[in-house]
């Protein structure tokens, strides 16, 4: 953008590179910010959800497992009463 003022080109190229490098200032502090984190997280042991996934899948299997043999038992003890 070119005007006929020299005052109002300075300050159109400092706003565009000021603009420019609050940009990539924005892109450092997501980096830094995710890797801190990521660091958090490791620090905290916590887990993945595809890790989590795969152990709730196994509470619940053994959950339903526990309820069948329970209910199992009831009738062999019911059975037995008998």
């Amino acid at each position: 953008m070119q005007t006929k003022n020299p005052i109002l080109d300075d300050i159109a190229k400092l706003a565009s590179g000021a603009a420019g490098t609050l940009h990539g200032m924005k892109g450092e502090v997501e980096t830094a910010l995710k890797a801190r984190i990521d660091r958090m997280a490791s620090e905290m042991n916590l887990v993945s959800k595809e890790e989590f996934d795969v152990v709730r899948e196994m509470a619940q299997k053994a959950r339903a497992e526990n309820e069948a043999l329970s209910a199992r038992l009831d009738a062999l003890e019911k059975k037995l009463a008998k």
